[in-house]
Protein backbone atom coordinates (compact mmCIF):
# COMPACT_ATOMS: atom_id res chain seq x y z
CA UNK A 1 0.00 0.00 0.00
CA UNK A 2 2.19 2.89 -1.25
CA UNK A 3 0.80 5.82 -3.06
CA UNK A 4 -1.15 5.87 -6.51
CA UNK A 5 1.29 4.77 -9.87
CA UNK A 6 1.32 8.21 -11.95
CA UNK A 7 -0.87 7.50 -14.99
CA UNK A 8 1.17 10.15 -16.95
CA UNK A 9 4.39 8.36 -18.72
CA UNK A 10 7.88 7.90 -17.05
CA UNK A 11 8.66 11.87 -16.28
CA UNK A 12 10.85 12.57 -13.27
CA UNK A 13 9.77 16.01 -11.49
CA UNK A 14 12.91 18.02 -10.48
CA UNK A 15 13.34 20.69 -8.27
CA UNK A 16 15.03 24.41 -8.45
CA UNK A 17 17.59 24.63 -5.85
CA UNK A 18 16.45 26.35 -2.63
CA UNK A 19 17.04 29.99 -1.91
CA UNK A 20 15.54 29.47 1.75
CA UNK A 21 14.62 26.70 4.20
CA UNK A 22 11.98 25.73 2.05
CA UNK A 23 11.56 25.05 -1.63
CA UNK A 24 9.13 24.94 -4.20
CA UNK A 25 8.45 22.05 -6.15
CA UNK A 26 9.06 22.91 -10.11
CA UNK A 27 8.64 20.73 -13.03
CA UNK A 28 11.79 19.92 -15.25
CA UNK A 29 13.18 17.37 -18.02
CA UNK A 30 12.68 13.67 -18.25
CA UNK A 31 15.16 10.59 -19.26
CA UNK A 32 14.25 7.45 -21.03
CA UNK A 33 14.06 4.06 -18.92
CA UNK A 34 17.51 1.96 -18.17
CA UNK A 35 16.61 -1.67 -19.80
CA UNK A 36 16.84 -4.59 -17.22
CA UNK A 37 20.41 -5.25 -16.60
CA UNK A 38 21.67 -1.52 -17.27
CA UNK A 39 22.12 1.34 -14.71
CA UNK A 40 19.44 3.56 -14.25
CA UNK A 41 19.60 6.77 -16.72
CA UNK A 42 17.20 9.09 -14.71
CA UNK A 43 17.74 12.64 -14.27
CA UNK A 44 21.45 12.33 -15.31
CA UNK A 45 22.23 16.71 -15.55
CA UNK A 46 24.91 17.48 -13.06
CA UNK A 47 23.56 19.55 -10.38
CA UNK A 48 25.18 23.32 -10.95
CA UNK A 49 27.84 24.58 -8.45
CA UNK A 50 25.02 27.03 -7.44
CA UNK A 51 22.56 24.42 -6.87
CA UNK A 52 24.50 22.83 -3.98
CA UNK A 53 24.04 24.22 -0.68
CA UNK A 54 26.99 25.63 1.07
CA UNK A 55 28.52 23.24 3.90
CA UNK A 56 30.99 24.45 6.68
CA UNK A 57 33.12 22.35 8.38
CA UNK A 58 31.84 20.84 11.88
CA UNK A 59 33.61 19.63 14.63
CA UNK A 60 32.28 16.44 14.77
CA UNK A 61 29.36 14.24 13.26
CA UNK A 62 26.02 16.71 12.58
CA UNK A 63 23.53 13.83 13.21
CA UNK A 64 19.98 15.34 11.45
CA UNK A 65 16.23 14.20 11.58
CA UNK A 66 14.24 14.20 8.57
CA UNK A 67 10.57 14.32 8.87
CA UNK A 68 7.40 14.50 6.57
CA UNK A 69 4.31 16.94 7.04
CA UNK A 70 1.47 17.89 5.08
CA UNK A 71 3.12 19.87 2.00
CA UNK A 72 7.04 18.95 2.69
CA UNK A 73 10.03 17.69 4.64
CA UNK A 74 11.18 18.68 7.58
CA UNK A 75 14.91 18.88 9.04
CA UNK A 76 15.84 19.00 12.50
CA UNK A 77 19.11 19.06 14.35
CA UNK A 78 19.30 15.50 16.09
CA UNK A 79 20.81 17.05 19.20
CA UNK A 80 19.01 20.28 19.73
CA UNK A 81 15.79 19.32 17.68
CA UNK A 82 15.82 22.87 16.16
CA UNK A 83 14.76 22.99 12.78
CA UNK A 84 17.76 23.45 9.95
CA UNK A 85 15.95 23.75 6.80
CA UNK A 86 13.87 21.46 4.56
CA UNK A 87 11.53 21.08 1.15
CA UNK A 88 8.18 21.51 -0.20
CA UNK A 89 6.53 18.44 -1.88
CA UNK A 90 3.25 17.89 -2.76
CA UNK A 91 1.06 14.80 -1.75
CA UNK A 92 2.17 11.44 0.72
CA UNK A 93 5.61 11.01 0.54
CA UNK A 94 7.46 8.02 2.35
CA UNK A 95 11.41 8.11 3.88
CA UNK A 96 13.85 5.84 3.31
CA UNK A 97 17.57 6.51 4.14
CA UNK A 98 19.57 5.52 1.30
CA UNK A 99 22.82 4.22 3.62
CA UNK A 100 25.62 6.62 3.08
CA UNK A 101 24.81 8.79 6.45
CA UNK A 102 23.58 11.47 4.14
CA UNK A 103 20.82 11.11 1.82
CA UNK A 104 17.47 10.16 2.27
CA UNK A 105 15.20 8.63 -0.71
CA UNK A 106 11.68 10.14 -0.95
CA UNK A 107 8.90 7.31 -2.29
CA UNK A 108 6.84 9.53 -4.33
CA UNK A 109 4.72 7.27 -6.73
CA UNK A 110 6.31 8.01 -9.79
CA UNK A 111 10.18 8.19 -8.39
CA UNK A 112 12.54 7.33 -5.31
CA UNK A 113 13.53 11.84 -4.72
CA UNK A 114 16.78 11.98 -3.52
CA UNK A 115 16.98 14.21 -0.19
CA UNK A 116 20.23 15.80 0.75
CA UNK A 117 20.17 16.22 4.45
CA UNK A 118 23.22 18.48 4.21
CA UNK A 119 25.40 16.69 6.59
CA UNK A 120 28.04 14.36 6.20
CA UNK A 121 31.72 13.21 6.66
CA UNK A 122 34.25 12.53 4.49
CA UNK A 123 37.45 10.24 5.26
CA UNK A 124 40.81 11.92 5.58
CA UNK A 125 43.71 9.43 6.58
CA UNK A 126 43.12 8.03 10.17
CA UNK A 127 40.21 10.85 10.45
CA UNK A 128 37.29 12.08 9.21
CA UNK A 129 36.17 15.89 8.39
CA UNK A 130 32.66 16.51 8.84
CA UNK A 131 30.37 19.28 7.41
CA UNK A 132 26.79 20.29 8.07
CA UNK A 133 24.61 22.74 5.22
CA UNK A 134 21.38 23.68 3.78
CA UNK A 135 19.14 20.44 3.15
CA UNK A 136 17.51 20.01 -0.05
CA UNK A 137 15.58 18.71 -2.26
CA UNK A 138 18.00 18.07 -5.16
CA UNK A 139 17.31 17.35 -8.85
CA UNK A 140 18.29 13.59 -8.82
CA UNK A 141 15.06 11.12 -8.90
CA UNK A 142 15.13 7.26 -9.96
CA UNK A 143 12.08 6.84 -12.36
CA UNK A 144 9.84 4.31 -11.06
CA UNK A 145 5.87 2.78 -11.63
CA UNK A 146 4.31 3.17 -7.80
CA UNK A 147 7.94 3.37 -5.82
CA UNK A 148 7.66 0.91 -2.93
CA UNK A 149 10.19 -0.26 -0.36
CA UNK A 150 13.88 0.76 -0.31
CA UNK A 151 16.35 -1.94 1.60
CA UNK A 152 19.83 -1.33 3.02
CA UNK A 153 22.38 -4.15 3.75
CA UNK A 154 25.40 -5.64 2.76
CA UNK A 155 26.79 -1.76 1.62
CA UNK A 156 24.33 -1.60 -1.06
CA UNK A 157 20.30 -0.26 -1.26
CA UNK A 158 17.83 -1.75 -3.42
CA UNK A 159 14.43 -0.02 -4.36
CA UNK A 160 11.62 -2.18 -5.36
CA UNK A 161 9.08 -0.58 -8.04
CA UNK A 162 5.26 -1.91 -7.02
CA UNK A 163 4.03 -1.15 -10.31
CA UNK A 164 6.39 -3.19 -12.39
CA UNK A 165 8.37 -5.33 -10.54
CA UNK A 166 11.94 -3.31 -11.14
CA UNK A 167 14.50 -4.19 -8.73
CA UNK A 168 17.21 -1.56 -8.83
CA UNK A 169 20.23 -1.53 -6.75
CA UNK A 170 23.42 0.56 -6.28
CA UNK A 171 26.76 0.66 -3.73
CA UNK A 172 25.55 3.06 -1.02
CA UNK A 173 29.76 4.62 -0.25
CA UNK A 174 29.99 6.12 -3.58
CA UNK A 175 26.20 7.75 -3.98
CA UNK A 176 27.73 10.97 -3.02
CA UNK A 177 29.95 11.22 -5.75
CA UNK A 178 28.09 9.77 -8.03
CA UNK A 179 25.27 12.53 -7.43
CA UNK A 180 27.72 15.34 -8.42
CA UNK A 181 27.17 13.91 -12.03
CA UNK A 182 24.04 11.87 -12.25
CA UNK A 183 22.32 8.81 -10.32
CA UNK A 184 25.36 6.02 -9.66
CA UNK A 185 25.38 2.88 -11.36
CA UNK A 186 22.57 0.34 -11.00
CA UNK A 187 21.73 -3.23 -11.33
CA UNK A 188 18.75 -3.73 -12.07
CA UNK A 189 16.50 -6.81 -12.16
CA UNK A 190 13.05 -7.54 -12.63
CA UNK A 191 10.39 -9.74 -11.13
CA UNK A 192 8.43 -12.47 -12.94
CA UNK A 193 4.96 -10.31 -12.04
CA UNK A 194 4.85 -6.83 -10.22
CA UNK A 195 3.35 -6.75 -6.75
CA UNK A 196 3.92 -4.98 -3.40
CA UNK A 197 7.07 -6.58 -2.67
CA UNK A 198 10.48 -6.43 -1.00
CA UNK A 199 14.13 -7.41 -2.13
CA UNK A 200 17.10 -8.02 0.24
CA UNK A 201 20.81 -7.61 -0.97
CA UNK A 202 22.85 -10.41 0.61
CA UNK A 203 26.26 -10.33 1.61
CA UNK A 204 27.53 -12.96 -0.89
CA UNK A 205 26.38 -10.79 -3.21
CA UNK A 206 22.85 -12.59 -3.98
CA UNK A 207 19.84 -10.97 -3.96
CA UNK A 208 16.19 -12.12 -2.18
CA UNK A 209 12.90 -11.08 -4.18
CA UNK A 210 9.15 -11.75 -3.21
CA UNK A 211 6.81 -13.15 -5.28
CA UNK A 212 3.89 -12.54 -6.03
CA UNK A 213 1.23 -10.46 -8.26
CA UNK A 214 -1.44 -7.69 -7.94
CA UNK A 215 -3.57 -10.02 -6.07
CA UNK A 216 -1.75 -12.41 -3.95
CA UNK A 217 1.64 -12.72 -2.48
CA UNK A 218 3.50 -16.10 -1.74
CA UNK A 219 6.76 -15.98 -0.94
CA UNK A 220 10.54 -15.44 -2.05
CA UNK A 221 13.36 -16.66 -4.10
CA UNK A 222 17.14 -16.30 -3.45
CA UNK A 223 19.05 -15.54 -6.80
CA UNK A 224 22.80 -15.92 -6.72
CA UNK A 225 25.12 -13.61 -7.23
CA UNK A 226 25.51 -11.72 -11.04
CA UNK A 227 24.04 -8.84 -13.45
CA UNK A 228 19.91 -8.46 -13.94
CA UNK A 229 18.46 -11.23 -15.58
CA UNK A 230 21.67 -13.26 -15.54
CA UNK A 231 21.24 -13.69 -11.99
CA UNK A 232 20.51 -17.90 -11.02
CA UNK A 233 17.92 -19.33 -8.87
CA UNK A 234 19.25 -21.08 -5.76
CA UNK A 235 16.50 -21.33 -3.68
CA UNK A 236 13.19 -20.68 -3.00
CA UNK A 237 10.04 -20.81 -0.44
CA UNK A 238 6.23 -20.33 -1.24
CA UNK A 239 4.63 -21.07 2.02
CA UNK A 240 4.67 -17.17 2.95
CA UNK A 241 0.95 -16.02 1.89
CA UNK A 242 0.97 -12.19 2.53
CA UNK A 243 4.80 -11.87 2.61
CA UNK A 244 5.21 -8.31 3.93
CA UNK A 245 7.89 -6.62 5.26
CA UNK A 246 11.70 -7.51 5.66
CA UNK A 247 14.22 -7.15 8.54
CA UNK A 248 17.48 -8.52 9.14
CA UNK A 249 19.18 -10.02 12.26
CA UNK A 250 22.87 -10.92 13.57
CA UNK A 251 25.04 -13.45 11.40
CA UNK A 252 23.28 -11.54 8.13
CA UNK A 253 19.88 -13.67 8.65
CA UNK A 254 17.11 -12.44 6.42
CA UNK A 255 13.36 -12.61 7.43
CA UNK A 256 9.96 -12.07 5.83
CA UNK A 257 6.79 -11.76 7.60
CA UNK A 258 3.76 -14.22 6.25
CA UNK A 259 -0.27 -13.90 7.29
CA UNK A 260 0.82 -17.42 9.21
CA UNK A 261 3.88 -16.96 10.84
CA UNK A 262 7.98 -15.74 9.69
CA UNK A 263 10.28 -17.14 6.82
CA UNK A 264 14.03 -17.41 7.83
CA UNK A 265 16.70 -17.73 4.47
CA UNK A 266 19.85 -18.92 6.27
CA UNK A 267 23.15 -20.01 5.55
CA UNK A 268 21.59 -21.05 1.81
CA UNK A 269 18.36 -22.27 3.02
CA UNK A 270 14.83 -21.26 4.09
CA UNK A 271 12.84 -22.35 6.84
CA UNK A 272 9.32 -21.50 8.67
CA UNK A 273 8.24 -20.48 12.22
CA UNK A 274 4.63 -21.13 12.37
CA UNK A 275 2.21 -18.95 14.31
CA UNK A 276 0.02 -20.94 16.53
CA UNK A 277 -3.46 -19.15 14.94
CA UNK A 278 -4.08 -20.63 11.70
CA UNK A 279 -4.23 -16.68 11.06
CA UNK A 280 -1.33 -15.01 12.81
CA UNK A 281 0.21 -12.19 10.81
CA UNK A 282 4.05 -10.95 11.38
CA UNK A 283 4.04 -7.88 8.05
CA UNK A 284 5.82 -5.50 10.19
CA UNK A 285 9.41 -6.50 11.93
CA UNK A 286 12.57 -4.76 13.02
CA UNK A 287 15.85 -6.26 13.39
CA UNK A 288 18.95 -6.00 14.65
CA UNK A 289 22.70 -7.26 13.87
CA UNK A 290 23.05 -7.19 17.85
CA UNK A 291 20.80 -9.84 18.07
CA UNK A 292 19.57 -13.27 16.32
CA UNK A 293 15.96 -12.29 17.71
CA UNK A 294 13.77 -10.06 15.43
CA UNK A 295 10.80 -7.99 17.18
CA UNK A 296 7.55 -8.43 15.13
CA UNK A 297 3.77 -7.17 15.61
CA UNK A 298 0.92 -9.84 15.43
CA UNK A 299 -2.49 -9.93 14.33
CA UNK A 300 -4.92 -12.43 14.12
CA UNK A 301 -7.91 -10.82 12.57
CA UNK A 302 -7.81 -11.24 9.31
CA UNK A 303 -11.18 -9.26 8.70
CA UNK A 304 -10.47 -6.42 10.77
CA UNK A 305 -10.22 -2.77 9.47
CA UNK A 306 -7.80 -1.78 11.88
CA UNK A 307 -6.93 -4.34 14.56
CA UNK A 308 -5.26 -3.03 17.62
CA UNK A 309 -3.02 -5.64 18.92
CA UNK A 310 -1.65 -5.98 22.16
CA UNK A 311 0.66 -8.51 21.02
CA UNK A 312 4.01 -8.73 19.75
CA UNK A 313 6.38 -11.09 18.43
CA UNK A 314 9.81 -12.39 19.34
CA UNK A 315 11.47 -14.62 16.60
CA UNK A 316 15.07 -16.07 17.54
CA UNK A 317 16.31 -17.63 14.30
CA UNK A 318 19.07 -19.06 15.89
CA UNK A 319 16.45 -21.93 17.02
CA UNK A 320 13.22 -21.19 14.65
CA UNK A 321 11.04 -20.37 17.46
CA UNK A 322 8.47 -18.34 18.35
CA UNK A 323 7.30 -16.63 21.78
CA UNK A 324 4.18 -14.41 21.85
CA UNK A 325 4.28 -11.20 24.58
CA UNK A 326 1.10 -9.60 25.55
CA UNK A 327 2.18 -5.64 26.67
CA UNK A 328 -0.99 -4.52 28.00
CA UNK A 329 -1.62 -1.70 25.39
CA UNK A 330 -2.04 -1.54 21.36
CA UNK A 331 0.51 -0.66 19.22
CA UNK A 332 0.85 0.40 15.27
CA UNK A 333 3.44 -0.51 12.79
CA UNK A 334 5.42 2.81 13.38
CA UNK A 335 6.12 1.66 16.89
CA UNK A 336 8.42 -0.87 16.71
CA UNK A 337 12.38 -0.75 17.40
CA UNK A 338 15.80 -1.79 18.48
CA UNK A 339 18.06 -0.14 20.45
CA UNK A 340 22.24 -0.09 20.17
CA UNK A 341 22.31 -3.37 22.23
CA UNK A 342 19.39 -4.83 20.38
CA UNK A 343 16.98 -4.68 23.24
CA UNK A 344 13.40 -4.85 21.73
CA UNK A 345 11.43 -0.98 21.45
CA UNK A 346 7.92 -0.62 21.18
CA UNK A 347 5.63 2.46 21.48
CA UNK A 348 2.51 2.26 23.01
CA UNK A 349 -1.12 4.15 22.37
CA UNK A 350 -0.30 4.59 26.03
CA UNK A 351 2.38 6.57 25.32
CA UNK A 352 4.73 4.32 26.78
CA UNK A 353 8.39 3.48 25.15
CA UNK A 354 8.55 -0.34 26.46
CA UNK A 355 12.47 -1.52 26.22
CA UNK A 356 12.10 -5.76 26.06
CA UNK A 357 14.55 -8.39 26.45
CA UNK A 358 14.39 -9.80 23.32
CA UNK A 359 15.41 -13.13 24.61
CA UNK A 360 13.26 -13.70 27.90
CA UNK A 361 10.48 -11.38 26.33
CA UNK A 362 10.37 -9.11 29.72
CA UNK A 363 9.38 -5.65 29.45
CA UNK A 364 12.67 -4.25 31.69
CA UNK A 365 11.50 -0.52 31.27
CA UNK A 366 8.67 1.50 30.52
CA UNK A 367 9.36 5.16 29.46
CA UNK A 368 6.68 7.74 29.21
CA UNK A 369 6.81 9.60 26.33
CA UNK A 370 3.50 10.87 25.12
CA UNK A 371 -0.04 11.44 25.69
CA UNK A 372 -2.02 8.14 25.14
CA UNK A 373 -2.94 7.93 21.62
CA UNK A 374 -5.50 6.41 19.24
CA UNK A 375 -4.21 5.14 15.72
CA UNK A 376 -6.62 6.25 12.77
CA UNK A 377 -8.08 3.53 10.52
CA UNK A 378 -6.40 5.70 7.55
CA UNK A 379 -2.33 4.40 7.94
CA UNK A 380 -1.33 7.10 5.83
CA UNK A 381 -2.34 9.34 9.00
CA UNK A 382 0.02 10.81 11.22
CA UNK A 383 0.38 8.65 14.20
CA UNK A 384 3.04 8.81 17.15
CA UNK A 385 6.35 7.57 15.09
CA UNK A 386 9.59 5.47 16.66
CA UNK A 387 12.84 6.07 15.34
CA UNK A 388 16.27 4.98 17.08
CA UNK A 389 19.25 6.42 15.83
CA UNK A 390 22.25 5.49 17.74
CA UNK A 391 21.60 5.08 21.68
CA UNK A 392 18.56 7.66 21.44
CA UNK A 393 15.09 7.34 20.36
CA UNK A 394 13.17 9.62 18.98
CA UNK A 395 9.47 9.80 19.44
CA UNK A 396 7.25 11.93 17.37
CA UNK A 397 3.30 13.22 18.79
CA UNK A 398 1.21 14.57 15.87
CA UNK A 399 -1.48 15.94 18.16
CA UNK A 400 0.64 18.21 20.28
CA UNK A 401 2.75 18.76 17.50
CA UNK A 402 5.91 17.75 19.33
CA UNK A 403 8.88 15.42 19.12
CA UNK A 404 10.80 13.97 22.15
CA UNK A 405 14.74 12.52 22.43
CA UNK A 406 14.66 9.31 24.75
CA UNK A 407 17.97 8.72 25.98
CA UNK A 408 18.12 4.77 26.31
CA UNK A 409 21.21 4.37 28.06
CA UNK A 410 19.63 6.36 31.36
CA UNK A 411 16.04 6.17 29.82
CA UNK A 412 14.99 9.51 30.62
CA UNK A 413 13.10 11.54 28.00
CA UNK A 414 16.28 14.37 27.46
CA UNK A 415 14.27 16.58 25.46
CA UNK A 416 11.06 17.98 23.76
CA UNK A 417 10.57 19.93 20.79
CA UNK A 418 7.36 21.70 19.67
CA UNK A 419 6.84 22.13 15.80
CA UNK A 420 5.66 24.25 13.45
CA UNK A 421 4.21 21.43 11.34
CA UNK A 422 1.87 17.95 12.03
CA UNK A 423 4.67 15.30 11.72
CA UNK A 424 4.13 12.26 9.67
CA UNK A 425 6.85 10.00 8.91
CA UNK A 426 10.44 9.84 10.16
CA UNK A 427 14.15 9.67 9.93
CA UNK A 428 17.47 10.42 9.87
CA UNK A 429 20.92 10.36 8.80
CA UNK A 430 24.25 10.29 10.83
CA UNK A 431 25.92 12.70 9.43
Amino acid sequence: MITQPSSKPRFIRALAAPSAALTALLLAGCAGAAAPGTAGAASTAPDSEASRPAAKEAQGPTPRLVLTHDGGITVLDAKTLKPVGGAEIDGFNRLNPAGDGRHVLVSTGDAFRVFDAGSWSEPHGDHSHHYAGEPRLTERAFEASKSGHVVRHAGKAVLFSDGSGRVESFDTAGLAKALANGLPETDVYTAAEAHHGVAVPLEDGGLLVTLGNDESRSGAVVLGPGKGQDRKEIARNENCPGVHGEAVAAHGTVVLGCENGMLIYKDGTFSKVASPDKYGRMGNQAGSEESPVILGDYKVDKDAELERPTRISLVNTDTATLRLVDLGTSYSFRSLGRGPAGEALVLGTDGGLRVIDPATGKVTTTIKVTAPWTESTTWQDPRPTLFVQGSTAFVTEPDARKIHAVDLKSRKVLKSAVLDVVPNELTGVEG
